[in-house]
């Protein structure tokens, strides 16, 4: 194993060059690299792009004025402190950015507390179907990006070549891998973490959780309207699927139906005891 390496580069391209050569096989894993740069200098120029008030109103959106500084916060670049006291010089607009840093916060304390609990189903699944029932490893087609779906392919070219999605695609991606294909949170979070720069276990799990319904009280579901009203409709303009055969073009009670066919309402009920599911209404952005 190398235990001496060379930190001595002139350029970005240099170094770049000397890991594909020191690391053959990870290069030949994945030969992307993203143009994220580490370290605290690029952290302060990101920091200083932020706009709490844009935040607020935009974080849903693809092209929203999120922070993007979640790869600097995983890796302790950045604090939450640091960053909670900067925005709140903004005053009341910055109310849903500081939300977002607490529930940041909130998965890491569940974190110290339960540790490698964390990869536990915290609940069992409130979709009517068996933990049993649903795979362990991921669909080829789907690592690969190659479902046919313009959306979730695009959203897997970005995983993969950018180490970073929007919050957004991250709920989007993650309820077509657990609810259309049936595959197990488990294998969604190996995924992610794999693969994102700023994969951090416990934010990560216990999202994938939350979308699942085995750290919430409902599955998350998305529909095709959600989708293209965030996006613009970018995806679906390029995607053959759009005139014909799209499995998010229907009602949210048609996918539910669709999606959870055994579902009763025992598995999960509301507060006046009706069993729903949860639309895309996520509090939850991704700075």
């Amino acid at each position: 194993m190398t235990t001496d390496l060379r930190t001595d580069f002139p350029t970005r391209e240099a170094l770049l060059a000397y890991l594909q050569e020191t690391f053959p096989e990870s290069a030949a894993r994945d030969p992307h690299v993203s143009e994220i740069r580490g370290g605290r200098k690029a952290a302060e120029a990101q920091l200083d792009q932020i706009d709490p008030l844009n935040y607020g109103r935009t974080r849903n959106h693809l092209a929203g004025k999120v922070t993007r500084l979640s790869p600097w916060l995983r890796h302790g670049v950045l604090s939450l402190r640091e960053v909670r006291l900067l925005v709140l010089t903004e005053g009341y607009s910055a109310e849903k950015l500081v939300n977002e840093l607490a529930w940041r916060d909130y998965w890491q304390r569940v974190y110290v507390l339960i540790g490698e609990g964390i990869w536990q189903d915290r609940e069992p699944y409130k979709t009517g179907v068996r933990a049993e029932e649903y795979a362990h490893d991921l669909p080829a087609d789907l690592v690969g990006g190659t479902t046919g779906l313009v959306c979730m392919d695009s959203f897997v070219a970005d995983l993969h070549e950018t180490g970073w999605l929007h919050n957004h695609a991250r709920m989007w991606l993650a309820a077509y891998v657990v609810h259309h294909r049936r595959v197990r949170w488990q294998a969604g979070a190996i995924w992610f973490l794999a693969n994102l720069l700023d994969g951090d276990p416990a934010s990560n799990n216990l999202s994938w959780q939350w979308v699942a319904s085995t750290f919430s009280h409902k599955p998350y579901i998305f529909d095709r309207e959600n989708l293209q009203r965030n996006t613009d409709g970018v995806y679906c303009e390029r995607c053959p699927l759009a005139r014909g055969g799209c499995p998010f073009d229907q009602s949210y009670e048609a996918l539910e139906a669709k999606l959870f066919p055994t579902k009763t309402t025992r598995d999960y009920a509301d507060e006046d005891g009706r069993g729903s599911y949860q639309k895309d209404t996520r509090r939850k952005g991704r700075y």
